[in-house]
């Protein structure tokens, strides 16, 4: 529950702290004093946006801080448990939002910085506020469906017809793009065809280009080759005229002769030893060479035309010879993909039938779960609006399946509250038939009805029981207080009869000094309850009449 509120700097508030107790609290007070002006601040502790304007005039910011008793209340203890915010006193938490005059927020839960999204994720479990137009939502048939599935606690049911939606939705889009593509797959899947029926008729293997281009330039200049080697082994081996091997030869003998005068020689003896070695060995590869070197047209003929080919294909795709054997590996691949496409298209025919069924049948079964839920929430709503002087009330709510709808996350239901307030008038949609203070009322049955199966420990009704008086109001009255015995109630009212139900009242005063405006909440005393109740039921004007009425009001609450 809400245990303490303070406000300062917030709108015409320069400085306000609460004390809020259990039960029902009517915050009561003369009309633009601003009654709201509490709500309006814990709404911005719940995650609402802010901006400059709620900062009060001249004020370099505006803060609020609301605390809050956990005690059973483990929801929230755990939401602070899981975002690792739950303080060391685990029974309370602090709620602070500071706004700055730039328009600029920063929000805090238990001293750490917070986002308005965990906020908003935080507040539910603390606070319910319901507006003065909140009942407006009742005439939406969207909003009746929620308050349904809420009431019937179709949660799973929901879950599991979201999910079937969302993967019939994702495979029906995959279908589409398919088909969609179809025409420029087919042509695309033609060219690749062509392709890569022309490169594998080639089949060049990986490499095989440079393996090709090496024997290309050797059997083009096979003769040459051939001549020079010869050439060479002639003049290093051969030659009668004098071979270089002959040469080395012989310089070796004579600086041989030579060496015993001069030892320097000897290093230069050793290295044409060497030569010699190197020259005789070089002269036996190259008859080697020789031997092995064939001239053979028809070979070079066969090598040429694949090499010629090869350079063709590779001008053809605009690549590099040496890439061709990729660019086949690629384009083979792709057309492989786009046959596997063709099969995925009737595959995913058959899968979306089959997510279709699927969603179809979990649409059926939240359908059924829907009627009978919404027979019970007709009958809660009916015995409550009896009681608020509807006594010839009739309601139902009609829950109508439709296969042949546009599949939504929700299901296939149309979801409407219909409604009969007099003998003999047949039941309609709530906006054709009820007035404001009619659709008050049944939104308050509802509030009653949700506070038994899902209890908020703070909920604050802001005037919503405009468009009502007299008896319907006491009875409004009461079903707050009862509420109040369940959870912590506030009501912003200006019905005595209602304000008389409370088992706590607080009273918002303007103070103005001609210069500024400033608003106050002060908690009443018994006998200022009374002065305020007679206020409320005399006007400016406060009569003994009307103070005994007032009198009489709260004595009359039991």
């Amino acid at each position: 529950m809400l245990a303490h509120l303070s406000v300062k700097n917030f709108a015409v508030v320069k400085q306000l702290t609460v004390n809020l107790e259990d039960g029902m609290t009517a915050i009561t007070g003369e009309t633009g004093a601003g009654k709201s002006i509490a709500i309006d601040a814990l709404s911005l502790c719940l995650g609402e946006r802010a901006d400059a304007g709620a900062v009060r005039r001249d004020a370099a910011k505006a803060e609020i801080v609301a605390h809050f008793s956990l005690d059973d209340n483990p929801a929230a203890k755990r939401w602070l448990q899981d975002n690792e915010l739950d303080d060391e006193d685990e029974q309370s938490c602090f709620i602070r939002r500071v706004i700055s005059k730039e328009g600029r927020s920063k929000a805090f839960i238990n001293g750490t910085p917070v986002s308005l999204q965990q906020l908003k994720s935080f507040g539910q479990f603390l606070i319910a506020i319901h507006g003065q137009n909140t009942h407006l939502q009742l005439l939406k048939e969207d909003y009746q469906r929620q308050l349904l599935d809420s009431f019937g606690n179709h949660a799973t049911q929901l879950s599991e017809v979201s999910s079937a939606y969302r993967n019939w939705r994702n495979l029906q889009t995959e279908l589409q793009d398919l088909q969609q593509q179809a025409q420029t797959r087919e042509d695309r899947q033609q060219l690749l065809q062509y392709q890569v029926e022309e490169l594998n008729d080639f089949a060049l293997e990986d490499g095989e280009f440079s393996v090709l281009e090496t024997e290309h330039r050797r059997l083009s200049n096979g003769q040459n080759l051939l001549e020079q080697a010869q050439t060479s082994f002639y003049h290093l081996y051969e030659s009668d005229d004098g071979n270089a091997l002959s040469v080395i030869q012989t310089s070796i003998e004579r600086l041989g002769e030579l060496e015993v005068h001069d030892a320097t020689l000897t290093p230069i003896i050793a290295m044409l030893n060497d030569a010699a070695i190197q020259v005789e060995e070089a002269s036996g590869e190259l008859r080697s060479y020789c031997d092995q070197l064939e001239i053979d047209p028809l070979r070079l003929q066969q090598v040429e035309a694949r090499f010629s080919k090869a350079m063709e294909l590779a001008r053809k795709h605009a690549v590099a010879p040496e890439d061709l054997y990729a660019l086949h590996q690629r384009l083979a691949a792709e057309y492989k993909a786009l046959g596997e496409q063709e099969s995925r298209l009737d595959d995913l025919v058959a899968a979306v039938e089959q997510a279709q069924a699927h969603y179809l049948e979990a649409a059926g079964a939240l359908s059924e779960m829907r009627q009978q839920s919404a027979t019970a929430l007709a009958s809660a709503i009916e015995a409550e609006i009896k009681q608020m002087n509807m006594p010839h009330a009739a309601m139902e709510i009609a829950v109508e399946f439709d296969a042949s709808r546009k599949p939504v996350a929700s299901g296939l239901d149309a979801v409407q509250m219909r409604v009969s307030t007099n003998p003999g008038q047949p039941k309609d949609r709530l906006d054709k038939v009820v007035s404001g203070g009619e659709l008050s009322r049944i939104g308050l049955a509802i509030q009653v009805i949700a506070s038994d199966k899902h209890a908020t420990p703070t909920m604050i009704f802001d005037e919503v029981d405009t468009g009502i008086s007299g008896p319907t109001a006491s009875i409004v009255g009461s079903l707050l207080r009862k509420l109040g015995k369940r959870s912590q109630v506030m009501c912003v009212t200006h019905l005595p009869q209602v304000a008389a139900q409370a088992h706590n009242q607080l009273f918002v005063t303007k103070i103005t000094d001609g210069e500024s405006t400033e608003t106050r909440m002060l908690p009443l005393t018994q006998q200022d309850r009374v002065d305020e109740l007679a206020r409320l039921l005399a006007g400016d004007k406060v009569t003994a009449s009307a103070m005994a009425n007032a009198k009489e009001l709260l004595e009359s609450v039991e």
